[in-house]
C-alpha cells in the first residue's frame, strides 16, 4: 500500500480536473478535522465504554487523512500530480486503489503505511 499513490490516483480519478483535486484535498482536510475533532470530543465528554470507544475509532481512522493530506498538499504543486502519475495505468489503480481505501477505516492503518513508506525511501537514499 502506496499512501502518496493512494492520494494521488484519487486526486486525479478518471479525468484529472483540478476541480477533482481541490475536492478530494478538502476531502481529506475536513476528515482529520472533523473526525479527530469528534474522536477527542467524546473521548473528552462521555463516560459509557461504548462511547469511548467509538471516539478512539474515529480519532484513529481521522489520524489516516493526515499523510493524505499532507500528500494531497505536495501534489497540488504544479506539475507534481502529473509526474507521480507519469507511465501509471489510471485505469488500473483506480480500481485498485478503490478497494485499498477502505484501508482509511482501520484506525492508525495509513499513518503506517506512510511512516513505513517514509523509512524505506530514507535508508534507499
Amino acid at each position: 500500500m502506496n499512501v502518496r499513490r493512494l492520494a494521488a490516483v484519487d486526486m486525479h480519478g478518471a479525468r484529472g480536473t483540478t476541480r477533482r483535486r481541490r475536492i478530494i484535498l478538502a476531502e481529506f482536510l475536513v476528515g482529520v478535522v472533523a473526525m479527530v475533532g469528534l474522536g477527542i470530543w467524546l473521548l473528552a465528554s462521555s463516560s459509557g465504554l461504548g462511547s469511548r470507544a467509538i471516539g478512539l475509532w474515529l480519532t484513529g481512522a481521522g489520524l489516516n487523512y493526515a499523510p493524505l493530506s499532507l500528500y494531497a498538499v505536495a501534489l497540488m504543486r504544479p506539475g507534481a500530480l502529473d509526474t507521480e502519475l507519469t507511465g501509471v495505468d489510471i485505469d488500473r489503480e483506480l480500481r485498485r486503489y478503490t478497494v485499498l481505501q477502505l484501508w482509511v477505516f482501520v484506525p492508525l492503518s495509513l499513518v503506517a503505511f506512510a511512516v513505513r513508506d517514509a523509512l524505506t525511501r530514507r535508508r534507499a537514499g
